[in-house]
Parts: C-alpha cells; sequence; structure tokens
C-alpha cells in the first residue's frame, strides 16, 4: 500500500485529540476553573456580615433585596450566579474559548505545519470550531452545576422564588432554568462567530477575543439610544434579556423565539464568513 492511499483525512486532525490538547493549556483549565469557583465565592460573599448594618436590622438597597432572594433556596441561588454572569463572564469566556483557538496557532507558528501534515483546511477549521463549542458548553454546564450544588448545600431545595411571578414548583423550575441557559447558549453564537471569524483573520489571539467583547459592549449601549428606534431591534444583544420571559406566569416565548432567530442567524452569518476566509487565506505563519 503507498503512502497516497493509505492516508486519511479524517485520520490527520481529530475532536478527540483536539479536545485534550486544549485541556492542557492553562487559558482553558483557568476558564473551567474560574465557572466552578465564582459561585463559592458568591456564596462567601453572601455569608459575610453586611457593611450598612449599623441597628437598622437588615440590608438596604435595591441590589440587597435581590442578595435576600438569591439566599431563598439553591434554585434562586443558580438563577442570580447565571444573571451576575450572562452580561460580562460569559461572553469573555466564549469570546475567549473562540477567538484564541486559531488566531494562537498563527501566533506560534503553528498553524502552517499543520495544514502541511496534511491536515485539510475545513477539518482543521471544523474540529477547532466543534472543540470550542463544547468547551463554551461545558464552561455554563459547570457554572450551573456548582452553583445548584453550593446554593441546595446552603440554603436548601425550595421552589424558585420570582419578582415577576408567583412562586414556581421545584420541578417546573429547574426545566426553566435549563431553558435560560439554552437560550444563553444560542445567543451567545453571536460573540462564538464574530470571535471565530476574527481568529482565522488575525494573528494575534488576544486582538480576536477583544474585538468579541468590544462589539457586544458596543451593542449593548446602542441598544440604550431610544433614539434609533427600530434599528435596535437588529443589534446582537437587542434580546439579551429575552430569557426572563422564562420567570413568568405563563412563559412569555415572542422575544425567546425572536432572540434566538438573531443568535443562530448572526452565528450564520460570522462562522461562514471565517469559513469563506480561512479557505482562501494565504497561510505564512
Amino acid at each position: 500500500m503507498t503512502v497516497i492511499e493509505s492516508y486519511r483525512p479524517t485520520r490527520t486532525f481529530t475532536f478527540a485529540t483536539e479536545f485534550r490538547r486544549q485541556a492542557s493549556r492553562r487559558r482553558t483549565q483557568l476558564a473551567l476553573g474560574f465557572m466552578v469557583v465564582l459561585p463559592l465565592i458568591i456564596l462567601i460573599a453572601f455569608e459575610l456580615p453586611s457593611s450598612d448594618n449599623r441597628g437598622n436590622g437588615g440590608r438596604r438597597g435595591s441590589f440587597s433585596s435581590l442578595v435576600d432572594l438569591a439566599t431563598a433556596g439553591g434554585l434562586n441561588f443558580a438563577l442570580f450566579t447565571v444573571f451576575v454572569s450572562a452580561s460580562f463572564l460569559l461572553i469573555v469566556v466564549v469570546a475567549l474559548f473562540h477567538g484564541d483557538t486559531v488566531a494562537s496557532e498563527a501566533s506560534w507558528g503553528s498553524l502552517r505545519y499543520l495544514l502541511a501534515i496534511p491536515v485539510p483546511r475545513g477539518r482543521l477549521l471544523g474540529v477547532k470550531l466543534a472543540v470550542s463549542l463544547a468547551y463554551s458548553a461545558l464552561a455554563m454546564v459547570l457554572l450551573l452545576a456548582t452553583a445548584l450544588a453550593a446554593g441546595t448545600a446552603r440554603y436548601g431545595w425550595h421552589p424558585l422564588r420570582s419578582t415577576i411571578a408567583g412562586d414556581i414548583p421545584s420541578g417546573d423550575a429547574l426545566l426553566r432554568l435549563l431553558g435560560i441557559m439554552g437560550y444563553l447558549a444560542v445567543s451567545l453564537l453571536v460573540v462564538a462567530g464574530l470571535a471565530f471569524l476574527l481568529s482565522v483573520t488575525t494573528d494575534a489571539p488576544l486582538g480576536a477575543v477583544g474585538g468579541a467583547v468590544l462589539l457586544q459592549i458596543l451593542s449593548s449601549i446602542l441598544d440604550q439610544i431610544t433614539a434609533l428606534g427600530a434599528i435596535r431591534s437588529f443589534l446582537p444583544s437587542h434580546f439579551a434579556e429575552a430569557w426572563l420571559g422564562l420567570l413568568s406566569t405563563p412563559i412569555q416565548t415572542d422575544n425567546l423565539v425572536r432572540g434566538c432567530i438573531s443568535g443562530l442567524a448572526y452565528g450564520a452569518v460570522f462562522f461562514g464568513l471565517a469559513w469563506w476566509r480561512f479557505l482562501r487565506k494565504d497561510v505564512v505563519s
């Protein structure tokens, strides 16, 4: 059998190999580790004495009332953890996994050697994207699972209390919480897609990650400008908080559907552009 006959593109770069390779990287370990540590930090912070207790018998302020609600049970604690993470932390983590994956290879000078093995460009990009999506999903699962476990151990397993509806039974609340995470995963495809596109465009991983994060921040700022009118509906972050509809009774799905369509559309465009760019790119590093 000749070398050409024994060559199989599917054996040159596998998902398992890349998954293990990324698992050994410090940024992956730190990102996943922080998803576990964050709920514990929040839990410890809740146990610290309140600095504004001066004989008036309790916490004060709107945020304090939100904290009181978060300690009503494990489900409420998990919801609070997701709430404080969704606006920035999850965006950074998703941008990190997708923006660093190809650009880091180029910055190290190893990208051209991977393609010279040879690994087909489409396969390399497909495996890189699949691993990045897998680690992003794993980070979200770790965050929710740790928050649920820590919150339940400390505050017990009780119905979910909500400020926009009555108490939601535990079983139903858990399903809604999973639905919230699913919606966030779809909406974050915008960040993932742009970070991935920038990753195949530049040799600077920090630029790819930072560019995706800055776009989301800019979109959030523009969304606050009411003078833009209907244009705001086309901003990537316009439906970022549509998951709150899952906490109402009955569930409000209109903005959830629009948000999913927006996330999938932007993600498809950015991922498609990334494929088009990389397949035609002159790789010299």
